[in-house]
Formats: structure tokens, sequence, C-alpha cells
């Protein structure tokens, strides 16, 4: 197996000084333990990128990082293997996740919700909503295409600059629609911190805990993305119904099929 340093952040300006240094260390600690390295060192020999550059955000779950694959980049996710993953993330995704996957502890949960995500991308690619595009994975590790340029990576739409709301709000009515009518899939925790804002348009992101469009708490889990989705609109200056919204991206076909009755 290759050491830590030479597949994550092995660039010559990795120690440039002893603030980063330690700053990478513990990224080192945190997310790349023994057998996330063997899973990043299969996914190299696979061709899926080259190296591990530097790190775009990290949370409770896990982390992105950038990656080189010769002139081009990547985004590679890194789910944290602890039992404390899984409680940051909602009963009813932990629940649908369990019935799909044959593990019962947590590290084979990690791998199976990393293996959702992977599947949740390619599904919203086919229905043509702009999303990264998944690339592979293996164990707890996605690899998925770089929203970004050379510059650095697109900003969560909470931390954008956006100068035309209006554009804006059409854009998510188009995006969380196709969402919703053509991938059949409600995200489930749509917000602006899991929305980039790239060239001008939204990206959605994280998505592994999306549930189908006749999930029981499908309705309710849009309906309250939607509900703060107007909110913040209409605080950049562009003013929003949330139930309006809610039925423009088809709100209205959301829930099991006996719901209306």
């Amino acid at each position: 197996m290759p050491k830590a340093e030479d597949v994550v952040f092995p660039r010559r300006e990795r120690f440039e000084d002893r603030r980063k240094e330690g700053d990478q260390r513990k990224l080192l600690d945190q997310f790349f333990d023994h057998a996330t390295l063997l899973a990043v060192s299969r996914l190299i020999n696979q061709g899926q990128f080259d190296a591990i550059d530097y790190p775009i955000s990290s949370g409770k779950e896990g982390g992105v990082f950038r990656a080189v694959k010769g002139p081009e980049f990547r985004a590679v996710k890194v789910y944290r293997i602890a039992n404390t993953t899984f409680r940051n993330l909602p009963p009813y995704a932990v629940e649908e996740l369990r019935r799909e996957a044959s593990a019962r502890n947590f590290g084979g949960l990690i791998f199976a919700w990393t293996r959702r995500e992977h599947t949740i991308l390619h599904r919203l690619q086919d229905a043509g909503v702009r999303a990264p595009v998944p690339f592979g994975h293996f164990r707890n590790v996605l690899v998925m295409e770089f929203i970004g340029s050379a510059e650095g990576a697109a900003p969560r739409l909470r931390d954008a600059l956006v100068d035309d709301p209006a554009a804006l709000y059409e854009d998510l009515v188009r995006e969380i629609g196709r969402m919703v009518r053509t991938a059949k899939l409600v995200h489930g925790d749509l917000s602006p911190y899991n929305v980039l804002h790239f060239e001008g348009r939204v990206v959605l992101i994280d998505v592994a805990q999306a549930v189908a469009s006749d999930h029981p708490q499908a309705r309710a889990l849009l309906e309250r993305d939607i509900v703060n989705f107007a909110r913040f609109v209409s605080h950049l200056g562009h003013p929003v119904d949330a139930d309006e919204f809610f039925r423009a991206v088809g709100g209205e076909t959301v829930g099991p099929p006996n719901a209306a009755e």
C-alpha cells in the first residue's frame, strides 16, 4: 500500500508552513485510516484519479476533496466509518438504508450509503437534473465530477453572490421539478447549504438521503424544503410564495398513491 502522503495531498507545497502541515495531518488522521487508504489506492489503480489534491469541505458525516486526473479535476467524497455518522442522518434515511442493505454493522452501512449516493446521482443524470456526474465508488469513497474551475470549487448557494434572484428561482423550479417529476425523487434535505452555484446555475449535491416520490414522508419533506427555499429567495429580493413554488415543482404529485383518498 502506498504511503498516505503519496496519494493524499502530494503536492510540493503541502508543507509550506507548519499551520498548513498541521491542518492536513489532522485531515489525514480524521478521514484516511488504513482501510480508507486502501480504498483510495484501489480507485487510483482503476484510473478514477491520480492523487487527492486538497480538501474542499468537511462535516460530521464526511469530507469532500479535490483530486487530480491528468489535467482535469474530480471530487472525492470520503464518508467517516463510525456510528456517529448515522447520528447526524435523518431516521427515515437510515431506516430506508437498512431495508436496502444486507449489512448491519456500521462499516457495511457506510459502504451501502456511499453506493446509494452513487446510484442516485446516476438516476439524476438520467433525468437531466444538474448534479455531479458519478464516476465510481469503493467502500466509503465516492468519485464524482468536480464542480468548479482551476481557481477553486463552486460555492454553496448560501455563500454565493446571486445577481438575479428571479433567475435563481426559475432555475430551482426547473432542477427540483426534474428531480420530482422525472427522477421521481425527493431530495429530503434540500437547502442553500447543499446546492452549489456555478456559472449562474444551481447544482444539487448531497443526495444520498433522497427518497422515492411515493415515500410516505416524501410530501412532508418536500414541503419543508420548499418553505425554506422560498424564504431564502425572498430574502434575496424576489418574493416567492411557498405554495406556488410547491406546485411549480410538481409537489402535488408527491406522496403515496392513495394519499389523496
